[in-house]
Order: structure tokens, then C-alpha cells, then sequence
């Protein structure tokens, strides 16, 4: 038979173990995140994200769920998925791309969204401001005072005699038209002339193409979304095949062999979204946290292209760089 001090020994230890088991369990619970990403599988924005959750300490199957969505470079299919993701029991969502950000947007208005990158979210309706968005969404933006200029000022001083420069752009895509009209304004301080064939589809893509071997101009400049993002090997096989040099917005053209792109890291981006992830799974609201600028833009130079171009990059250029690809 059991001693009565054994017995008040071992009741007294399953007491104190009881909160503790019971605080690990709560520890564990798994959240459930929703993720609509306008591309296909496997994405290197995707990863971004990933590694930015892992860092917080989600492990996929432990302690959070991930509800994937892909558009798979079909715009028109957003608005299907985000309903979708919107009747699952989900704790956040997590996108990319005003199309796919609005087609959250009208969704859900009761489940916290996190973009991770837009243009101008005050301008397309997003949030009421940078400092308190307002509403269910926050995240982050890629916007910059006079970003479009710096990218014109780049590809000229790879290309001085540059004065007519081609616009390539997902015209379907509202913050895409934003950058755009911020390029329109900068170029005459640069004294270029901006062509702006829109884009909407795979064969606006290709008539593109046409028009531009038929017009001839002196330089590339292309917008980064989901649209481009899905044809940038064709975008940049173009470019190499006409001689083009070309200046984009990420450098994810330069792994396919882009010349040159300036801007804010869009993985890093979408790596920096987990934190706001973090924050309202651990009780913020997301109308009060405030939407994040970037404030560190990258040069990268692939001077493997720009020798198949026969440009010479200016020494100045290259020191200015912060990574030179040989």
C-alpha cells in the first residue's frame, strides 16, 4: 500500500507538472497561414518566406500549417483562390502583387493579410496610411522616393548615347501603371524618351517583341511582377538576342542572364513579411502596424552579359556595385 507522504509527494508533483505540460501544449499549437502567391511552385519567394518563418521559430507540421495557393502566372484565377483560402479556418495570409493583395482584400475583410511588397498601398486602396493602415492588411512596400529615375540614370551611364528606352510592364497590373508614371516624370531630367508597349498577355508579350525589333530602341527597362517574373527568361533571352541592354527591378533577370537590375531585394521582402506574420499570431492587430519602406537598394552588375554586349562598364560603376556577377 501506498504511504500517505508518498501519496501527497506524488499529487503535489503532478500538480506542478500539469501547468508545465499544459504550457507546452499551448506552446505547440499549430496555426494555420494562408498563402496565395501569383506564381508556380518552387519560388524562390516563396523560400524567402520560409526561411523568414523558420527563423521565427515556425516549423511547418509542429507548430503552423501552410494553405498554398497558385496562381501559376494566371491573374485571372486570383480571385477564385482568394476565396477559397478565405473559407478555410486560417489565422493570417500572406501575399504578393496588387491583383492578388486586392483579390484578398475583397475576400475577406475579418482575416489578417500581410503583403509582402506592392507599389504604393496608400494609393491603390490598400491602407488608409503608411503609419496606421487601417482595416485587416499591413506589410511591405516596395516604393522609394525617385527609384525609377536612379534606374534610368544606371542603364544610361552603361549606355550614354541612350534616348529612347522601352518600357516593359504587366499593364493589368494598377501598381505596375504607379512606377511607370514614376519613370514618365524622371526622364526628361534624363533626356530619354520612354516607349511603353502594355502587357497583358503571353501574345502582347510577343507582339512586344515585334514592335520593339521594329522600332529599335537603345535600352531596356522592365518592371518586376508576377507577369514579367513568369517570362523573364523569355524577356531576357529577347534582350541578349537583339543586343538590348536592359536594366530590371530584381535581380532574379540576372540569374537568367539580365544585364544589370538596381532595387530593393524582393526575397528579402518577402523573408522580412514572416515578422509581421509573427506579430499577429502573437496578438497584433494589423491595422496598427505600420507598413514598412525599404531603405536598402542593391546594384548588381552581370559583367558576363555585358561583355557578350561588348559594353564597358565604367569603373566608377562597378566600385558603386554591391555584387558584380563574372
Amino acid at each position: 500500500m501506498m504511504k500517505r507522504r508518498e501519496f501527497i509527494t506524488l499529487l503535489g508533483g503532478a500538480a506542478v507538472a500539469w501547468p508545465v505540460a499544459a504550457r507546452a501544449q499551448q506552446r505547440e499549437r499549430v496555426r494555420r497561414i494562408g498563402v496565395l502567391w501569383p506564381g508556380s511552385p518552387p519560388d524562390k519567394w516563396d523560400e524567402a518566406f520560409r526561411q523568414g518563418l523558420r527563423t521565427h521559430g515556425y516549423v511547418e507540421g509542429r507548430n503552423i500549417l501552410l494553405e498554398y495557393r497558385w496562381a501559376e502566372g494566371n491573374q485571372e484565377r486570383l480571385p477564385i483562390l482568394a476565396e477559397e483560402l478565405a473559407r478555410l479556418p486560417l489565422d493570417v495570409i500572406v501575399t504578393t502583387s496588387a491583383p492578388a493583395i486586392l483579390a484578398v482584400k475583397e475576400a475577406t475583410t475579418t482575416i489578417p493579410i500581410v503583403f509582402a511588397g506592392t507599389s504604393d498601398p496608400v494609393r491603390t486602396g490598400f491602407a488608409a496610411s503608411l503609419a496606421r493602415p487601417g482595416g485587416n492588411l499591413t506589410g511591405l512596400s516596395l516604393m522609394a522616393p525617385d527609384l525609377a529615375g536612379k534606374r534610368l540614370e544606371l542603364i544610361k551611364s552603361v549606355v550614354p548615347e541612350a534616348s529612347r528606352i522601352a518600357m516593359l510592364w504587366n499593364a493589368s497590373d494598377q501598381a505596375m501603371a504607379i512606377r511607370v508614371e514614376q519613370a514618365q516624370l524622371a526622364a526628361p531630367a534624363v533626356h530619354v524618351t520612354l516607349l511603353s508597349p502594355e502587357l497583358r498577355t503571353p501574345a502582347d508579350l510577343e507582339n512586344a517583341f515585334v514592335t520593339l525589333i521594329r522600332d529599335r530602341p537603345d535600352a531596356l527597362l522592365v518592371f518586376v511582377d508576377p507577369f514579367t517574373m513568369s517570362h523573364r527568361r523569355r524577356i531576357v533571352g529577347f534582350a541578349a538576342a537583339n543586343r538590348l541592354p536592359a536594366i530590371y527591378e530584381d535581380r532574379v533577370f540576372l540569374d537568367a542572364g539580365g544585364l544589370m537590375s538596381y532595387g530593393p531585394s524582393i526575397e528579402d521582402v518577402c523573408r522580412r513579411a514572416a515578422t509581421y506574420v509573427d506579430k499577429i499570431l502573437k496578438g497584433a492587430k494589423p491595422g496598427d502596424l505600420p507598413i514598412e519602406q525599404p531603405t536598402k537598394f542593391d546594384l548588381v552588375i552581370n559583367l558576363t552579359t555585358a561583355k557578350a554586349l561588348g559594353i564597358e562598364v565604367p569603373p566608377t560603376l562597378l566600385a558603386r556595385a554591391d555584387e558584380v556577377i563574372e
